[in-house]
């Protein structure tokens, strides 16, 4: 009986690193998509990588950061692994949040709604040139 558990969890931990594998090499896909601003194929990486971490959940029952602590000694790579995961993962998060960033300013100097808004070009030299948006005929 207690060898029958121990091979049940080896066997979870082997099958565990599989995912886990398949994890970081997606992750990886992910940044680049970002990189290359491929959101197709970011969609469907985001779907697989759902799937794998569902996977994980149902496998280790680790739902909450607390519940890893409940896992033998013998997840310890899968717990250190995990944690890469998670860098890449924030990795990946910081990169849509430099690209959302640069969207909303272009979206901000582009706004024409207040006519008071100055607006920053470059002139012929280089230098940053300020100027005020023309104001309609009945303002004048």
């Amino acid at each position: 009986m207690i060898a029958e558990t121990l091979n049940a969890v080896s066997q979870a931990v082997s099958y565990a690193d599989v995912q886990l594998d398949r994890l970081v090499n997606l992750l990886d896909e992910e940044f680049n998509a970002l990189k290359e601003q491929d959101l197709d194929a970011f969609e469907e990486l985001l779907n697989e990588k759902n799937q794998i971490l569902a996977d994980l959940t149902q496998l280790t029952g680790v739902r909450q950061p607390e519940d890893a602590d409940r896992l033998g000694p013998e997840w310890t790579p899968f717990r250190n692994r995990m944690m890469t995961c998670r860098d890449m993962h924030r990795r990946n998060e910081i990169l849509i949040l430099r690209k959302l960033d640069a969207i909303r300013g272009a979206l901000e100097s582009l706004n024409v709604n207040d006519p008071t808004s100055p607006v920053e070009v470059y002139d012929r030299l280089g230098q940053i040139k300020r100027l005020r948006r023309m104001r309609g005929y009945s303002e004048a």
